[in-house]
């Protein structure tokens, strides 16, 4: 039976914190020290293939490994200046080491994301290594522990591994029921590893893995029980590549696992350590920060925060000052005590926002490759930092630039958002751009539609196209073809809406496409785009819709009406966007028959939202005149048998601007007159409607009204005394009611 052997002299395990500058520069040192012939570094197997293009490389960077028949299961292993995997990696490519990579494949831990086991896994209380020793110390924070014993250790780097491989091995004898499944896998994987390597090589070996792994490694038990560890595991098929990265997605807060809070700060101390400036060079590119934001922070009062933390760090026994202790001094001499400033500094420093590189030849998907060559075409470069764009389309590089964003979000790869204002409506169109290193996962993702953008995009739109079930979806695609400017995707999106169209039967759904439609038909000529084509569409739309509306907002209920009042108001502006004046006169006509229902049979009136807007149309359109407006209102303020359908009514009617209404005084007192006269519960029923209809005016609008009100406009007899008692009374009951309800809420 075999039994456990030691590890070989010739093999050092050298245990580091992920992202740590302190452990890169022990394992920089350690690796000078050594010499090996032979590097394992914690991470997929997967990736051996592409560690040749290390040297292509600028970190911040990423493995990516992806399942290959499913591109958006995937996961990355990220890689910063200052992590020790890194300068592992680029020493060995410095000096010509076999680099490989050791731990788990990639190929069983996306199987079993994918895939979770059926049976309930036993879950473990995860111990956090770094807060036991850090506790044990006397320290409340590991970070700072770490950071004192590690990163601002002069030590001699092998003695420095020696001591965290002991501290982490007391570690997991006392703690050792508290190891997962998934961690003694990947160590048995680790294991098997290291025993080829053994097999592979007589020189030196140095491992490179996380400290709370050492222990594992320091003894090789039977390779059988490691296989049968491994065995029957499930696997997918993987591909991968290098993708750029960032120093937001490194941060913690990204949601990243072995993150780090402070990127931008461990950077500085992998640049500035070695030259001994690492105070005065931080708090001089602090004081420029706050400068470039307007904020006052002089070269004076940057030297006196360099005294202060390095006083800080006295008083609190620290080796050298940390983040903590430069955030404090910061906060009292730059930021004169206002944590606006540090906001700013921890956004643009503490974290940073870096973008890495990687060369062309890396291997990426043909989509991928296309996406890269239409940045530097267009010079639109990816950056981690947000960035505002305007594009004047009757230039042709920013309409070529609108094209590739447009397409991209097609693609799901949302790497420009575009403003709500503007867009086909005029020409020019505004965007915010932020390249996210996950959008390498949607690109991957995305590979699988075509090898080129446009032709990945057009292939994505013609299949939703064929899918479509409704006018609405219909019409959106149509807007989202035109305006990627996709000629096979316009088609199929326009025989998607003819088809649809034929099957509707409904007048709302009829008139939700009307918006869409509108744009691209008033703005086609923009995209090149010939408008005739889908101006056809938009009558023929528009002339069945209209027909409906009066019976489609008949024994409605109010989410739904709520609906059609909106869908009224989008097709009036689509009418008057795009419609000819033939079919424009059958949407007033339908607007006119909608306000005449119920004339004689209040019972057969339409609901008083989108009554009350059709009867406001008209009414701002000159097509009904006051008196008529007046007698239409009359009758829905009177309807006492309807529950709600006054407010309604006035609710659609007010709803828009409020300029028209205050400078009528006659229905300005209508409806002053009402409101004034309803009693307490009515008003309360009443009040929601009011409220989101009154808030569509704009402050100077609601100033003018209130005014207006105040000064009497509308009213038809004044009484001889300025206090009425009773309505004074009336008001305060039911304003200490609400405030009562207020208060139970």
């Amino acid at each position: 039976m075999a039994r456990t052997q030691s590890l070989p002299e010739r093999v050092t395990l050298l245990g580091i914190r992920h992202h740590g500058p302190g452990s890169a520069r022990m394992v920089r040192a350690a690796l000078e020290t050594l010499s090996p012939k032979v590097i394992l570094i914690e991470g997929p197997p997967e990736g051996d293939a592409l560690l040749a293009h290390v040297p292509e490389l600028t970190p911040p960077v990423a493995l990516l490994l992806h399942d290959e028949a499913d591109p958006a299961s995937a996961s990355f292993w990220p890689f910063a200046r200052f992590s020790p995997e890194w300068q592992a990696l680029s020493w060995g490519a410095e000096h010509g080491a076999t680099v490989r990579f050791f731990d788990l494949p990639a190929a069983m831990s996306l199987a079993r994301a994918v895939n979770p086991p059926e049976e309930p896994v036993e879950k473990k209380v995860l111990v956090d290594p770094l807060a036991v020793l850090a506790e044990a110390a006397g320290f409340d924070d590991p970070e700072r522990w770490w950071e004192d014993v590690v990163e601002h250790s002069a030590a001699d780097p092998l003695g420095l591994a020696e001591a965290v491989a002991e501290a982490m091995g007391a570690l997991r004898e006392e703690f050792a029921d508290t190891v997962d499944e998934h961690t003694l896998r990947r160590e048995a994987a680790m294991r098997q590893n290291l025993r080829k390597a053994l097999k592979d090589t007589d020189g030196p070996i140095a491992v490179v893995c996380g400290a709370w792994h050492v222990p594992a490694l320091r003894q090789l038990p039977a390779a059988t029980g490691d296989a049968a560890l491994l065995r029957g595991q499930p696997r997918l098929k993987v591909a991968g590549s290098w993708v750029p990265w960032s120093h937001g997605r490194l941060a913690a807060t990204s949601g990243y696992g072995a993150g780090v809070d402070s990127p931008g700060w461990y950077a500085h101390l992998w640049e500035r350590a070695p030259a001994g400036d690492v105070l005065p060079r931080w708090l001089a590119r602090t004081a420029q920060v706050l400068r470039d934001q307007g904020l006052p922070a002089s070269t004076a009062g940057a030297v006196e925060a360099v005294r202060l933390a390095e006083t800080l760090a006295a008083i609190r026994g620290r080796p050298s000052a940390g983040l903590t202790e430069v955030t404090e001094a910061t906060l009292a001499v730059l930021c004169g005590g206002d944590d606006t400033g540090l906001k700013l500094v921890r956004e643009r420093l503490v974290v940073g926002e870096e973008l890495g590189a990687v060369g062309d030849k890396v291997p990426r998907s043909p989509l991928a490759a296309d996406v890269a060559r239409l940045q530097r075409r267009l010079r639109l470069p990816p950056e981690a930092a947000e960035r505002n764009l305007r594009l004047d389309l009757r230039k042709g590089i920013d309409r070529e630039r609108s094209k590739l964003l447009r397409r991209l979000r097609v693609l799901e790869v949302h790497w420009g958002e575009p403003e709500e204002t503007g867009g086909l409506g005029t020409f020019t169109e505004g965007w915010t751009l932020r390249w996210d290193p996950g959008l390498a996962v949607a690109l991957a993702a995305a590979a699988r539609h075509g090898t080129t953008v446009e032709a990945a995009a057009t292939q994505v739109l013609v299949t939703e196209s064929a899918r479509l079930s409704s006018v609405a979806e219909a019409a959106q695609v149509l807007d989202v073809a035109v305006g990627a400017e996709l000629p096979s995707a316009v088609l199929a999106a326009r025989a998607g809406l003819d088809r649809c169209a034929a099957a509707a039967t409904d007048a709302i759904e009829l008139l939700t496409a009307l918006p869409a439609l509108a744009r691209t038909v008033r703005y086609g000529s923009v995209r090149d785009t010939d408008p005739g084509l889908l101006r056809t569409a938009l009558h023929g739309l528009l002339a069945r819709g209209a027909v409906g509306l009066p019976m489609a907002c008949l024994n409605i209920d109010e989410e739904t009406a709520a609906h059609a009042l909106s869908i009224v108001d989008g097709a009036h502006e689509a009418v008057r966007l795009a419609a000819d004046e033939e079919h424009a006169a059958a949407w007033w006509e339908a607007l006119r028959r909608l306000v005449e229902l119920g004339a004689h049979d209040p019972a057969k009136a339409g609901h008083g939202l989108p009554t009350g807007r059709a009867c406001r149309l008209l009414w701002e359109s000159g097509r009904l005149d006051t008196e008529a407006v007046a007698a239409r209102l009359h009758r829905a303020v009177s309807l006492r048998g309807v529950p709600g359908a006054a407010a309604a009514f006035v609710a659609g009617f007010l709803h828009g601007s409020a300029a028209l209404l205050a400078a009528d005084t006659r229905l300005l007192g209508l409806v002053d007159g009402w409101l004034s006269g309803l009693d307490g519960e009515a008003f309360a029923d009443a009040l929601p409607l009011l409220r989101r209809a009154v808030g569509t005016f704009s402050g100077p609008e609601r100033r003018t009204l209130a005014e207006r009100i105040a000064a009497g406009a509308g009213r038809t007899a004044v009484a001889d005394t300025d206090w009425d008692p009773g309505l004074a009374e009336r008001l305060t009951g039911f304003v200490r009611e609400l405030y009562r309800r207020a208060g139970t809420r």
